[in-house]
């Protein structure tokens, strides 16, 4: 059915309410006595608590630490060894940790009327040294943020690999400092949660912008002491999550606690100076990487040290070491090479803690090994295109086991970038560097391929010893007595069109008219079990999982058209959104009919299958399937003001089989806007004391139409042998390749000035620092 099914461009069914302003999100609900609240947050990074006063008359719209009786901490522990758990508590206690940190909770029946009373608390903080620079935090004699640990460290790690035979062979050697900087998520719609106790199902329901709903409410329970048949969440439409909204928020456990003690209805929702203060959580990284290569600049093997700032506390579920063990495992990227030794540090700042953004720690590893991919390029004298393209695994080598130990299972990497070369004229560009720009600008052209796991499964998150590990991902579906067909799937939709391609697998399995089809996702009270929304892993694993069931219900299905068509089974086909058998016909609903409403037309063997089904799935192989992409940036840079305009940008991506080519593109496209941010324009500074510099967006300066050229967009499909379809993940990738694609390209520009940028966001005052600092080393070279 590929006018609706898998491959079609069908429009996409969450776009009618939304166009429309019809969409429900959390600020959109209306319940009767529904009370407001608002945070008073620390001001200082780092200090212990001496007292949090309420004003006089306050006690019952005021909430702080000491009364939220029997709440536990949030505690994200792990089974590998050395690592340190923290306590995360949902109203500080003891010692805040940094700016931003939730202090009392403000009841009011208006959000403004909340802030007043926020602002009246009185809050005595004896203040402490802050940590805020990484490798300082990783000093012997660096304050410590947790009083009982000896170190500022979560977790290290390490990869060991023979390095010390290549410093002894390896002709060509290059080392690198390199750094990104912290960045804020900024969907479109920021946190909030709206909780209610619900009378006659004796239960309390919590409205949630999340992306893990059912994980939610396992850590609620946890939290909160209240078992999980006492709990439903519900995820309302949510506008974007990026991976900020898939870990158990502090602020998520006071509402519901508010509502479950007081059996009244409360809600917040986030402010973007909140988000700014206490979101700015992500991307972090500091590398010290040398690379060894031979003479034509054939990758032999890298020597790494990577350190994250992940903030002050550990989240729940993913913990505080995701990012550093996701940079460590994934650094070599597409390259094929067989010596890697790498050692990660997993450490603990005064800054609000490290949450997962859109790539998981790639966009800085791809940043990474792909400027090192131009630097050895640049020491043997070629370009640094030929130079990726041989070191890229090739299509002749998949399945690929590389130097950590990743199953690379399809692909073609070189094709990829000779596409994405062919979409920029990259032969074009290198003819134009030939000759002066009229208005003094230096152009340049810079690329960047990566690889990504996406859709991991139950060993890869096991062995990670994170508290919860997906398993089977479920889906039901139902036919319903008219014909129509229901799907219910615990993961939940957050941009990405999951009511539109879930869809399309049932499509594509029945025959079924789209239209009929209507998608529940994320409920806990009506959905399987689900992890939730991340790591790319929505249309592998719940389309797996609709695909089985929808199979499963068209074998019932079958057999009762069989019957009434009085035919085998075998003959009957689903074609032109009907059931057919010879040159007889039913549709749909005539199956329904029979099933709910007639059964007496059927055998009594038919009447024990049922027309709902729900059935699990997980690839064939669990360790992840792996997508892959190339990019292209040309850029023309500005010597007198460091400014970069990005001339043309090109993406060329494998995500198996396209479910939906549009909403693919869509998924490339957004993603690469924001590898444009992460790469130009987005940083979260902060200052000795530990004080965000960039609370408001004068300061934090996103991506507008004005930054960004036409992107060009390129497709290979190339099937996974393991997944359902042969489908990938595609959600995460177009944010990763950006910032090493148009950092090389900038490089490239500046490469006859002795110039290199190693830093991102490369802005202009970076970019006019380093051509300075590079025109007066000249200077002092030559006098």
């Amino acid at each position: 059915m590929l006018d609706q099914g898998i491959g079609a461009r069908v429009l996409r069914k969450e776009d009618d309410r939304h166009l429309h302003g019809r969409g429900q999100f959390v600020g959109d609900l209306a319940m009767k006595g529904l009370k407001e609240v608002a945070f008073r947050r620390s001001s200082l990074a780092h200090g212990r608590i001496r007292a949090v006063t309420k004003p006089a008359g306050t006690d019952s719209v005021i909430i702080t630490a000491d009364d939220l009786k029997n709440v536990n901490p949030i505690f994200a522990d792990s089974s590998i060894p050395g690592f340190k758990a923290s306590n995360y508590p949902a109203l500080a206690t003891g010692k805040v940790r940094f700016v931003g940190e939730c202090l009392a909770a403000c009841i009011a029946d208006s959000r403004a009327e909340a802030e007043d009373l926020a602002e009246s608390v009185e809050v005595d903080i004896e203040e402490l040294p802050a940590v805020i620079d990484s490798l300082k935090a990783r000093a012997p004699d660096a304050p410590l943020i947790h009083d009982d640990w000896a170190d500022n460290l979560f977790l290290t790690t390490s990869v060991q690999g023979d390095i010390d035979s290549l410093v002894k062979t390896a002709p060509i050697k290059v080392t690198r400092e390199l750094r990104t900087g912290r960045q804020c998520m900024h969907p479109m719609e920021g946190k909030g949660v709206l909780a209610y106790w619900d009378f006659q199902a004796d239960q309390l329901v919590v409205y949630t912008s999340t992306q893990v709903p059912h994980m939610i409410r396992t850590g609620l329970s946890e939290t909160l002491g209240l078992e999980q048949r006492k709990i439903r969440v519900i995820p309302p439409d949510v506008g974007g999550g990026f991976g900020y909204k898939c870990v158990l928020q502090p602020e998520e456990i006071v509402i519901a606690w508010l509502a479950m003690t007081t059996k009244r209805p409360h809600r917040w929702i986030e402010d973007r100076r909140e988000h700014l203060t206490a979101g700015a959580n992500s991307r972090e990284h500091h590398y010290q990487i040398t690379a060894y290569a031979d003479e034509k600049g054939r990758l032999l093997g890298l020597d790494a040290e990577i350190t994250v700032s992940v903030g002050a506390y550990s989240v729940w579920p993913f913990t505080a070491c995701l990012e550093a063990a996701q940079a460590g495992g994934n650094l070599p990227g597409p390259y094929d090479f067989q010596v890697y030794r790498c050692k990660t540090f997993s450490v603990a700042t005064n800054k609000p803690p490290f949450t997962p953004y859109r790539g998981v720690a790639r966009p800085g590893v791809c940043f990474a090994i792909e400027l090192m991919m131009d630097a050895i390029a640049r020491e043997v004298g070629r370009d640094p295109m030929d130079v990726r393209a041989e070191n890229l695994v090739k299509s002749t080598q998949m399945p690929y086991n590389n130097v950590t130990g990743k199953h690379y299972d399809s692909g073609d990497y070189p094709a990829s970038l000779k596409q994405v070369a062919g979409l920029i004229d990259a032969p074009g560009i290198r003819a134009r560097q030939k000759a002066p720009e009229a208005d003094g600008r230096l152009i340049g052209v810079g690329f960047s391929t990566f690889t990504e796991q996406s859709a991991h499964g139950t060993k890869v998150f096991a062995s990670w010893g994170i508290p919860v590990v997906p398993g089977y991902e479920q889906a039901t579906v139902r036919l319903t007595p008219d014909g129509g067909l229901e799907i219910r799937a615990g993961i939940h939709t957050i941009g990405q069109g999951l009511e539109t391609t879930l869809s399309q697998v049932a499509v594509h399995e029945l025959g079924i008219d789209y239209d009929q089809v209507r998608v529940t996702l994320g409920d806990t009270a009506s959905t399987p079990y689900s992890t939730g929304a991340y790591a790319s892993r929505g249309m592998v694993m719940a389309g797996g999982a609709v695909s089985r069931a929808s199979q499963e219900l068209a074998r019932r299905i079958r057999r009762i058209a069989a019957h009434l068509l009085q035919c085998k089974d075998e003959d009957i086909r689903f074609e032109g959104r009907e059931i057919r058998a010879g040159g007889a016909s039913l549709s749909f609903a005539d199956i329904g009919r029979a099933w709910y409403l007639r059964p007496e037309q059927l055998p009594e063997d038919v009447n024990t299958m049922g027309m709902e089904v729900t059935e699990g799935y997980k690839p064939q192989v669990d360790t992840g399937v792996f997508t892959y992409a190339s990019h292209a940036a040309v850029v023309a840079v500005d010597p007198e003001t460091g400014i970069v305009e990005i001339l043309d940008y090109a993406a060329v991506d494998d995500c198996g089989r396209m479910v939906n080519p549009m909403i693919v593109e869509g998924q490339v496209l957004g993603g690469t806007v924001q590898g444009v941010g992460t790469a130009l324009f987005e940083e979260s500074p902060y200052d000795q004391s530990g004080q965000p510099l960039a609370s408001t967006l004068q300061d934090y300066t996103l991506p507008g139409a004005s930054d960004l050229p036409w992107i060009k967009l390129g497709h290979i499909e190339t099937l996974s042998p393991y997944s359902a379809h042969g489908i990938k993940g595609v959600g995460e990738g177009g944010a990763i390749a950006p910032p090493g694609a148009i950092v090389n390209a900038i490089n490239d520009a500046l490469k006859a000035r002795g110039v290199e940028i190693t830093q991102i966001p490369a802005t202009p005052e970076r970019i006019l620092s380093a051509i300075l600092a590079a025109e007066s080393q000249q200077k002092g070279a030559a006098s």
